[in-house]
């Protein structure tokens, strides 16, 4: 949508000069002084609150399966609640881990009139009906992190985030090129799209003997025992490869309790998996870069809305993956600490 100019009203003591000027330009010289001067007033109201544009004060949802206490999540929130700083945008933000429950927060955004939406779509199909009813009312959708198969499907505009089988495919090639011999991957939300695909690529280049385990990440005591016992039963194990920063920090205990040397790989990042870096009991990471996922979201709502502008040309706009080691170590630990990363 464009820019509305408030135009200028003269008072009655200068009606009688714009009268009398009867040429076009004139009259256009009489409002365009409003205009600016109107135009400059709100561009003062913008950098008094904060923000970079002077568009109007658009209101963006946030929808996501999870996010409740997990710092990758507040990473994502951190980056959409800069860019809506940035982009004088009201940002609305709510997460459900129960799929039922996150189509209602959708359609409470819906009924809320918002300017824009993102969401996540872990369990696919499952929001299909929901976002039919945004497109019917005229909102623009952006998918984010996860569900890029079903993105344009659901009529969104794009989808950000990493694609899951590739980010897997180099977790694998990292693995075959450390020469790990067996692999335990550990899928911490069962029937979520992009954990089995994450797994599923790095088998397919991992080279090695390769199994999954399915554990609850919501119940970390016992993901913790239940990954240990595994490396007990299986002496052949020689990595662990976990799917989240926090399902990391409970696979460097499990292997503790193992009491095995056994390598930790994991998907994204957190303290604890820099200073797992650092300390060399993780491996690597694949980072798909959050804050991205967060910022881009919301700056690409706003361009959309203001100047229809869209990334992508019709593919995901990719944030990951990217393989990080204990080299990067370092100069991670000053971003992961700040929220960014």
């Amino acid at each position: 949508m464009g820019m509305s100019t408030t135009r200028f009203r003269p008072s009655r003591r200068f009606w009688p000069a714009c009268a009398a000027l009867a040429v076009v330009v004139a009259v256009a010289g009489c409002s365009s002084t409003g205009g600016r001067r109107a135009e400059q007033a709100r561009a003062k109201a913008a950098a008094a609150a904060g923000s970079a544009v002077t568009t109007p004060r658009w209101k963006v949802a946030m929808v996501t399966h999870a996010g409740a206490g997990d710092a990758f999540w507040d990473t994502v929130r951190k980056g959409a609640e800069q860019a809506a700083a940035k982009d004088n945008i009201t940002f609305l933000y709510s997460n459900d881990a129960q799929t039922q429950n996150q189509v209602q927060l959708v359609q409470a955004a819906i009924d809320q009139k918002v300017d824009g939406l993102l969401v996540t779509l872990a369990k696919g199909d499952a929001l299909a009906d929901v976002l039919g009813k945004a497109k019917a009312a005229g909102i623009p959708v952006i998918t984010i992190n996860s569900g890029q198969e079903y993105s344009a499907k659901f009529g969104a505009l794009t989808h950000i985030g990493q694609d899951e089988s590739t980010a897997g495919q180099a977790a694998g090639a990292e693995l075959a090129a450390r020469g790990r011999k067996s692999v335990l991957c550990v899928i911490h939300e069962q029937g979520n799209v992009g954990q089995e695909q994450r797994c599923g690529g790095a088998q397919s280049r991992a080279g090695g003997a390769f199994q999954v385990l399915y554990v609850d990440g919501v119940n970390m005591p016992d993901a913790r025992a239940a990954v240990a016992a595994k490396l007990q039963a299986d002496p052949a194990i020689d990595t662990v490869l976990t799917l989240s920063g926090p399902m990391a920090a409970t696979g460097l205990q499990a292997v503790q309790d193992a009491h095995r040397a056994v390598e930790l790989d994991t998907f994204d990042l957190g303290q604890a998996v820099v200073a797992g870096l650092k300390a060399g009991s993780v491996g690597f990471a694949v980072d798909q870069q959050p804050y991205l996922q967060g910022y881009e979201g919301v700056d690409l709502l706003w361009l959309y809305r203001s100047n229809l502008d869209m990334l992508g040309g019709g593919k995901p706009v990719l944030t990951g993956p990217q393989i990080l080691t204990r080299n990067d170590a370092d100069a991670l630990a000053e971003y992961v600490a700040r929220g960014t990363r």
